[in-house]
C-alpha cells in the first residue's frame, strides 16, 4: 500500500504478520513487573478493545507475552512499514492543513534520528511517550487525515477519544497526558496505570508533538552554561580551557556537549549507555569519544593546557569521573547533571561499580537491590560534588531531580536550614531572573516544507527582527537580546538540526509576535512554506515545577499549578492549533504540571489574528504570575508591557519592608 493509503486505513482490515523486535536499536528498559494476575488480564483486555474479536485469540497471547517481556503492551505487530520522519506537509493526506501539520510533528517525534526509543514510541527522557502503543498511533493519524476545520480531536494520554464537532476558532487537537487524581500520582502509580494502558507519561514535548530533537534544549543549555561561567570568571576572561562536567547523552541531555562547544569551554559528559553516546558522536554533537578513564585523564589535562574548546563523551559513570578528578586535582569550574532522575528506578540513573548490562538485569529481576545501589551512588555522587565545591566548583541542579532524589537517598545536599538545597537550581540562579521573569523563553518553529532554504530564510527574518527590536530595548534586557542575536546568527554554522527543519530561539512576547508576524507575511508572499510555531513547556508560563521552572518563586505558591492550567485554557480560545497539558514532564510524575501549544502559520489574515492574541497571552500570563510573586524583574517587565498595551491590566504587588515583619511573632 502507498503511504497515504496506509495512513487512511488506520487499524488494518487484515491482521498483519507478527514482527520480531529489531536487535540493533536503543530499546527502552523493561518496566517494573507491578501488576497482579487480575490486573495483567485487565491490561490485555484493555489492549484488545482496539481490535476485532476474530483476532483476540492470537493477539491475547502475544500481548500477554509483551507485557511479561517489557512491562508494557506496545503492539509492535502494528507498527507501520513505511519510514517515519517529518515529510513535506503536502505529502500528508488531510482535509485540514492544520491536521497535516500535526501529522508532520508526530512523525518528527517518532523519527529514529530524533526519538530515544522509537520502537516503543518514546521520544526522550526514558519514558516520554508520544503514544502508549501502535494502535493509538494508527487511529490518531487516521482521525487527523479525515478531520475538518470544524472538528477537534481529543486525546487522552495517547488514546484518541474521537473527533467532536467544534469550530474553526477551536483547537484542532486537545491533548492530556498523565492527568491523575492527585492521590494516584506517585511513581508506582505511573508504572501501574501505564501498564494497564490507561495513562502515559508525555514528558514535556513528546506527548504534545513539539519535540525538535536535542536542539530544543541546546539554546537554554548554552545560555545556562555561558552565564554559569560569567558568574564565576573575572570580567573579560573566557571559558576556553575550563571544565564543565556533567552526565547524560540520551534525549534532551544530548544537547550538553554541543552547548558547551558554543559556550566555549571543555565539556566532559559521561553516559553509561554506549549506544546513546555513540549516537551523539555519530551525529556530530560531541567531538571526542572515550571509553576508558585512563585515557580520559590525559586528554582532559591536554585540553586544559592548550585552552581548548572541545566536548568529550566518556562512556562510563559520572561518579567515577567526579572522584577521579578529585584525586588528580583536576579543577572543575562548572558542574551539573542531566540524567533522567525523574525515573531513578527504571533506568534514569545508573549505579557505579556495576556494568550497564548488569544494572538492566537488576531493574528487571531485583528492583529493590537496584534501588539500593542507585541510592548508594547518589550519596557518593553528592559527596564528591561537595569536595569539589569546597575547592571552588560552581555546581547547579539542572532540574532533573538530582538534588531531590539525592536528598531522599540521605545524601549531604541540604542547606543549614534543613529546608533548602545547598546548591541552586539553574532556574533560581540563571534562567529565572535573567530570562523567564523578563518573558524570555524557548520559542521554536518548524518549516513544514522540509526545505533547508526555508529554515535559512526564517533565521534571517528572525535575526533582522531582533536587531530592529534591540535598537529600542531597555538596558535591563540588552544582554538577553545580544545573546539571542548571536545565537540565531550562528545557528546554521552550529549544525543544530536533527529531524525536521526546526529552530529554537529565546525571545520575549514582543520578539515572538514580531517574528511570527514576519513569518506569516513571508508565507503569504510565497517566499517560504507554512510554519509551525511552538515552544518548550520549559518556559515563562507553561510549567509549574517547584524544583525547576518555578523554583525562583518565593511567595509559597511554587507548589501550585494554576499558571500552567490557565496557560492551556487561555491559549485554547485565543487561537492555538493544538494545546496540551501534562503531569510530570521534566522532573517526574506527581512533581510538576506542564502546558504547551502548537500553532500553524499559513499566511492568512486569520493566522495573523491568532498569533497576536495567543502569543501575547502565552508569555504575559507567566510574567504576571511571577510579578505577583514579587520578582523584581517580572514587575519591571509587566509594568513595561502595560504601558505598551492599554488593554492589559495586571494586579501589581505592594512590597513590604522586612523591618515591619521582623517585629511580629
Amino acid at each position: 500500500m502507498l503511504f497515504k493509503d496506509q495512513i487512511l486505513q488506520g487499524i488494518p482490515s487484515e491482521l498483519p504478520a507478527k514482527r520480531e523486535y529489531p536487535v540493533e536499536v536503543n530499546r527502552a528498559p523493561k518496566r517494573k513487573d507491578i501488576l497482579s494476575k487480575k490486573e495483567k488480564q485487565l491490561a490485555v483486555r484493555n489492549a484488545l478493545r482496539y481490535f476485532p474479536k476474530k483476532w483476540h485469540q492470537e493477539l491475547s497471547v502475544e500481548f500477554a507475552q509483551e507485557l511479561q517481556d517489557y512491562g508494557r503492551i506496545y503492539m509492535y505487530r502494528f507498527k507501520p512499514n513505511y519510514k517515519i520522519y517529518a515529510r513535506d506537509i503536502a505529502e500528508y493526506p488531510a482535509k485540514s492543513l492544520q491536521a497535516a501539520a500535526l501529522m508532520l510533528m508526530i512523525h518528527n517525534n517518532l523519527d529514529p534520528a530524533v526519538a530515544q526509543h522509537p520502537e516503543e514510541l518514546i521520544t526522550y527522557g526514558g519514558n516520554g511517550a508520544v503514544f502508549q502503543n501502535w494502535a493509538q498511533y494508527l487511529l490518531v493519524m487516521q482521525y487527523l487525515a479525515n478531520m475538518t476545520d470544524e472538528q477537534t480531536l481529543h486525546i487522552y494520554s495517547g488514546h484518541p477519544m474521537g473527533l467532536f464537532p467544534s469550530s474553526k476558532n477551536a483547537p484542532r487537537v486537545v491533548v492530556t497526558n498523565g492527568m491523575m487524581v492527585p492521590n494516584y500520582s506517585k511513581p508506582d502509580d505511573w508504572e501501574k496505570f501505564n501498564a494497564l494502558g490507561v495513562t502515559q507519561y508525555g514528558q514535556m514535548t513528546a506527548g504534545s508533538f513539539m519535540y525538535i530533537g536535542p536542539q530544543g534544549i541546546v539554546h537554554g543549555t548554552t545560555i545556562t552554561v555561558m552565564n554559569a561561567f560569567r558568574k564565576i570568571l573575572p570580567k573579560g576572561e573566557t571559558p576556553a580551557g575550563k571544565i564543565f562536567l556533567t552526565a547524560g547523552l540520551g534525549g534532551m541531555s544530548g544537547a550538553q556537549p554541543k552547548a558547551g562547544n558554543i559556550a566555549g569551554c571543555i565539556t566532559v559528559c559521561a553516559e553509561v549507555n554506549p549506544k546513546a553516546a555513540r549516537k551523539r558522536y555519530e551525529q556530530g554533537w560531541v567531538d571526542v569519544l572515550i571509553d576508558d578513564i585512563e585515557d580520559l585523564i590525559p586528554r582532559v589535562k591536554q585540553a586544559q593546557k592548550n585552552k581548548e574548546v572541545v566536548s568529550i563523551a566518556f562512556i562510563g559513570n559520572v561518579v567515577d569521573v567526579w572522584e577521579r578528578f578529585d584525586r588528580e586535582d583536576i579543577f572543575i569550574h562548572v558542574g551539573s547533571d542531566q540524567t533522567s532522575l525523574h525515573i531513578p528506578w527504571t533506568g534514569g540513573y545508573y549505579p557505579a561499580d556495576i556494568t550497564y548490562e548488569a544494572s538492566n538485569r537488576l531493574i528487571r529481576e531485583e528492583p529493590e537491590v537496584f534501588k539500593e545501589k542507585v541510592q548508594d551512588t547518589l550519596r557518593r555522587h553528592a559527596l564528591s560534588i561537595n569536595r569539589h565545591a569546597a575547592k571552588g566548583t560552581y555546581f547547579f541542579d539542572y532540574g532533573n531531580a538530582f538534588l531531590l532524589e539525592s536528598s531522599r537517598a540521605g545524601a549531604d545536599v541540604m542547606a543549614e536550614n534543613g529546608i533548602d538545597f545547598k546548591y541552586p537550581s539553574y532556574v533560581q540562579d540563571i534562567l529565572g531572573p535573567m530570562c523567564f521573569d523578563y518573558g524570555f523563553g524557548p520559542f521554536r518553529w518548524v518549516c513544514t516544507s522540509g526545505n533547508p532554504e526555508d529554515l535559512d530564510k526564517t533565521d534571517q527574518i528572525a535575526m533582522q527582527v531582533l536587531q530592529d527590536i534591540m535598537e529600542n530595548s531597555p538596558e535591563e534586557i540588552q544582554l538577553q537580546m545580544q545573546d539571542n542575536i548571536t545565537w540565531i546568527r550562528d545557528a546554521k554554522k552550529n549544525k543544530l538540526v536533527v529531524g525536521s527543519q526546526a529552530r529554537i530561539l529565546y525571545a520575549d512576547a514582543e520578539g515572538r509576535l514580531k517574528i511570527a508576524e514576519a513569518f506569516n507575511n513571508a508565507i503569504e508572499a510565497g517566499k517560504i512554506g507554512p510554519v509551525v510555531l511552538g515552544r518548550d513547556h520549559h518556559d515563562v508560563s507553561g510549567t509549574d515545577s517547584p524544583f525547576r521552572e518555578t523554583s525562583n518563586i518565593y511567595d509559597g505558591s511554587k507548589f501550585t499549578a494554576d499558571m500552567a492550567i490557565h496557560n492551556v485554557i487561555g491559549d485554547s480560545f485565543r487561537g492555538a492549533t493544538w494545546v496540551s497539558i501534562h503531569n510530570g514532564g521534566g522532573v517526574g510524575w506527581g512533581e510538576v504540571m506542564n502546558g504547551g501549544f502548537g500553532m500553524l502559520l499559513d499566511g492568512t489574515p486569520e493566522a495573523a489574528r491568532r498569533l497576536k492574541s495567543m502569543l501575547f497571552y502565552d508569555v504575559n500570563n507567566g510574567i504576571a504570575r511571577r510579578s505577583w510573586a514579587r520578582n523584581k524583574e517580572a514587575i519591571f517587565a509587566i509594568k513595561r508591557e502595560m504601558e505598551r498595551t492599554p488593554n492589559l491590566k495586571v494586579t501589581i504587588p505592594n512590597l513590604v519592608e522586612d523591618e515591619l515583619l521582623n517585629t511580629l511573632f
